[in-house]
């Protein structure tokens, strides 16, 4: 029997929304699940929280347009279990339970505002399940978000080894750092230390120079990945497990760092809600990997948002 789920990931950029259909427990640890609807909308709910410490009115009533549409689709689909999780904005906004309240009302079922480490924990299951044979451990999964980015060591059998979340990701970092078009090499060096400063810690806290692999998760990291394979169009299937050499993601992270927001946003596979801080992302990708010592970089398509997906599975809860 299988158990149809439906995952919403609610971060600092976008929401998304993952139906599955999980296996049956007797099909074995590494049985996919399988996919029938994927959304993501960006909808940039941590608008302005790391100057204001609140989520913005019209930031409140974009996230409540698109989760409308995920409700729909869910009903639509006759699905058995849901959870969302609201990720950094949600954990550091003042306002947070004007937020629970409308996706409580819009959804019929209460965000749970998870904490970093089981953010973390939750991108780590996501993208483990499936990494091809190449990969070898122990594995650091970086999920760069957001507002924060999630730093976890492990391997497939033995789980988590340790978990951080640190508060750099690419909308954090661009209102903070990055305000010219484009952005003056002074604001690049000042972000560049920002993100050095916070990587060492993680990297202080947990073993992520030791891991044989460096596996990169979310938007930040896809769009870079399909940049550097020169895409015409955003393909999910090429990207996912593709390997990146450090030279490459530097040389991507340059030129978009160079280029206005208008000139980004031409890019052939740039998603136009992300075209004014991929350049950050980029960097808190370039710089973990020069901080780790890590040679390449493989990209996942499957991340916190399958995590949520695989913690509904009757095994696990």
């Amino acid at each position: 029997m299988t158990t149809r789920v439906a995952a919403i990931d609610c971060g600092t950029n976008s929401i998304r929304l993952l139906v599955a259909d999980l296996p049956d427990p007797s099909a074995g640890p590494q049985a996919p699940l399988v996919d029938l609807a994927r959304r993501m909308e960006i909808v940039r709910l941590g608008q302005g929280v790391d100057r204001t410490g609140r989520l913005a009115p019209e930031a409140i009533e974009r996230t409540r347009v698109a989760l409308a549409g995920y409700a729909a689709e869910i009903e639509k689909l006759g699905v058995d279990r849901v959870r969302m999780c609201a990720t950094s904005a949600s954990r550091d906004a003042s306002n947070a339970a004007d937020f629970r309240a409308m996706v409580t009302q819009t959804l019929g079922v209460a965000p749970e505002v998870v904490s970093g480490d089981e953010e973390a924990r939750l991108s780590f299951t996501g993208a483990v399940r499936g990494l091809p044979a190449d990969a070898e451990p122990p594995y650091l999964v970086v999920d760069i978000g957001g507002g924060s980015t999630e730093f976890v060591v492990g391997t497939r059998d033995g789980g988590v080894e340790a978990a951080i979340s640190v508060d750099i990701g690419c909308v954090r970092m661009t209102e903070r750092h990055l305000h010219g078009d484009p952005p003056t090499g002074d604001e690049v060096a000042a972000a560049q230390a920002d993100i050095a400063a916070a990587v060492d810690r993680a990297l202080a806290a947990v073993p992520g120079r030791e891991a044989a692999t460096l596996v990169g998760l979310a938007g930040s990291v896809t769009t870079v990945v399909a940049i550097a394979q020169d895409l015409q169009e955003y393909d999910p299937e090429r990207i996912h497990h593709a390997r990146v050499p450090y030279e490459r993601v530097a040389g991507v992270t340059a030129d978009l760092l160079a280029k206005t927001a208008a000139q980004r946003l031409a890019i052939p596979v740039m998603h136009p809600g992300r075209a004014d801080v991929i350049g950050a992302g980029a960097l808190v990708l370039r710089v973990i990997m020069e901080r780790a010592g890590m040679s390449s970089v493989v990209a996942s398509e499957h991340d916190i948002l399958d995590g949520i997906a695989w913690s509904l599975h009757p095994t696990t809860t």
